[in-house]
């Protein structure tokens, strides 16, 4: 017999959106989201609502957005909806008196295969290792980050030309489709809550932060091609060429060069500052192709050396 099901969504950015505009054309009652305060932004910084909450509003969803999630007063307005589920997509860490509150539990949707790519950057991380397929798990929350019960996975496979932009916006989709799925088995008695793996050497995705962006140019070719598609377009990878930064959003890798010839140093650039801007590596050269100067926009290498020379 089917649960009768009463949902609580928590989310914050747009990558959350897909999966809670599923639930609510599939008719499942979301009594209430849970987001962030708004938050000031553009140039006069007006105070602007979150995606989802932008998106709940539209559907006369209540919202709810705390500051402090483990406050006696919203622990008890939480506790008066009287939901039985609730779901996760890219909201911040919760306090077991939230996640432990529902009766069937909290589930969480993660872009990673996991027991893979556990922490804050799944996505960024997959790129940056080279991976070739990747996806998107639902599992119950536990103490411990991203290391509840598995429910569903669904995989996804990483095209050569996927880089972090175009990568989010397949895991999104497929999140939510992997989250309606869930909802569906968990109504209908049919989850099989599986242990997470305990693999010896699990791939992490911590936090990326500014510094960890800069290009090292010691690295290969294919090695630093991967790492600015895992960043491209934000926060972006970068390097610093006559003083400015420049970060880098596609390259090509050129062919070696030709036996006998002498490997050029690393971080070396060479250019016609007309066409193209070549950047020598520990192994191979590559060709920048969408870059941003500081102080300027994103363009290609050829709109930039059209108004400026290196």
């Amino acid at each position: 017999m089917a649960q009768a099901l009463r949902i609580i969504f928590m989310g914050t950015p747009d990558f959350a959106v897909p999966t809670l505009q599923k639930l609510i054309e599939n008719h499942y009652p979301v009594v209430a989201v849970i987001t962030a305060p708004d938050k000031p932004a553009g140039r006069g910084l007006k105070l602007t609502p979150s995606p989802v909450k932008a998106y709940a509003v539209s559907q006369n969803i209540p919202v709810l957005q705390p500051t402090n999630l483990k406050s006696e007063a919203f622990i008890q307005e939480l506790q008066s909806y009287r939901a039985n589920l609730q779901i996760i997509v890219a909201f911040r860490m919760l306090p077991e008196a939230v996640w432990s509150m529902p009766a069937i539990g909290t589930f969480n949707i993660h872009a990673s295969l996991l027991p893979d790519y556990r922490g804050a950057a799944p996505i960024n991380w997959a790129l940056i290792n080279g991976e070739k397929e990747t996806g998107v798990t639902s599992f119950f929350l536990r103490h411990q980050i991203d290391t509840g019960d598995i429910l569903l996975q669904e995989k996804i496979n990483i095209a050569d030309t996927d880089d972090f932009g175009s990568l989010y916006e397949k895991l999104k989709y497929l999140g939510a489709d992997l989250a309606l799925k869930t909802v569906q088995a968990i109504e209908n008695n049919q989850v099989l809550p599986q242990p997470q793996p305990q693999n010896a050497e699990l791939k992490e995705a911590p936090k990326i932060t500014k510094e960890f962006c800069e290009i090292n140019w010691q690295q290969s070719a294919i090695q630093i091609q991967n790492f600015i598609r895992g960043l491209a377009p934000h926060p972006g990878a970068w390097t610093k060429v006559n003083g400015k930064i420049l970060k880098i959003y596609r390259v090509a890798v050129l062919p070696d060069p030709a036996p006998g010839e002498e490997q050029p140093e690393p971080g070396l650039f060479k250019t016609d500052n007309k066409t193209y801007l070549y950047f020598m590596t520990g192994q191979g050269i590559l060709n920048v192709t969408d870059l941003q100067l500081e102080g300027k926009k994103r363009m290609s290498t050829a709109e930039l050396l059209r108004g400026f020379k290196f």
